[in-house]
């Protein structure tokens, strides 16, 4: 709709996670940093935490676009699991293995054998989970006992455990301290500050070829306020800025009336303009 009006090539905004617009705060950076760390190491378990929105997803994405011969990754985000059950057919799902049909003993076999497969061919097996959050004792504990499966000092299984903050929170209870003893990385993915907004939204302006500078400065600190530096709410935030813009034809710059406007009809409580 905007994107000609703004010589964009693609929309800059996006709400869903692309590891082609990533950018690397020092927050993000260090996460993807630990994650990559994790993996070359075969560590046993990492846990990456962070709130809705916080970017989580799109360092996974980033982590899994990047193909690595020696390694085998399968991604479950479909953690609303009822049982051990389930759960075993979602990650055999995630490799692309049979599961349909088959008994809990059966569907450990088969894993099993795809792992000592990958092992003698020089592969290694991560299993990422995202939203691990909704997984619950029982099935994190399953997870833990899943881990078995390494003997000796090689590490053939590693679990990349992905989560909002409750999370942590359950990984601290007293029943979990067989689990969090195993766990190599955790790291807690922050919000943006100011200065990280500014060089984010300015970032996905350029990379999506328009201007750096279409936002204003007052503007993008309104937009840090009220989306409190979390990732996904700035594009929400500059993706309706940009529709507004496009339909008051202000093609030079996004002023902060227009984004005062858009948080006015989102029924954002702000601030008069003289305030502001």
């Amino acid at each position: 709709m905007y994107n000609r009006f703004y010589n964009f090539k693609e929309k800059p905004f996006c709400i869903s996670p692309d590891p082609d617009f990533l950018y690397l705060t020092q927050k993000h950076k260090k996460g993807l940093s630990l994650l990559r760390y994790a993996l070359a190491t075969q560590a046993g378990f990492s846990v990456l935490t962070g709130d809705v929105g916080s970017g989580k997803t799109t360092l996974i994405a980033k982590v899994l676009s990047q193909d690595d011969p020696n390694m085998s990754i399968g991604l479950i985000n479909n953690t609303q699991c009822s049982n051990a059950l389930e759960l075993l057919q979602w990650i055999l799902f995630a490799f692309n293995l049979d599961y349909s049909g088959k008994s809990k003993i059966a569907l450990y076999d088969i894993f099993t054998k795809f792992l000592i497969k990958e092992y003698s061919e020089g592969r290694n097996v991560a299993i990422i989970i995202d939203e691990a959050q909704l997984l619950g004792v029982q099935l994190l504990e399953h997870i833990r006992l899943l881990s078995n499966l390494n003997t000796g000092k090689h590490t053939a299984l590693q679990f990349l455990i992905v989560g909002q903050p409750e999370l942590r929170d359950q990984l601290a209870r007293p029943e979990f301290q067989q689990f969090t003893q195993r766990v190599l990385i955790d790291y807690h993915l922050e919000a943006l500050d100011i200065v990280e907004t500014t060089g984010y939204i300015r970032h996905r302006l350029t990379k999506a070829g328009g201007s750096s500078e279409l936002f204003s400065t007052e503007g993008i600190l309104l937009i840090w306020e009220h989306s409190r530096g979390v990732p996904r709410l700035i594009n929400v935030l500059c993706d309706l800025s940009l529709v507004y813009g496009y339909s008051a034809r202000m093609k030079d710059q996004i002023n902060i009336k227009i984004i005062h406007d858009v948080l006015h009809d989102k029924g954002i409580e702000i601030p008069t303009l003289q305030a502001l």
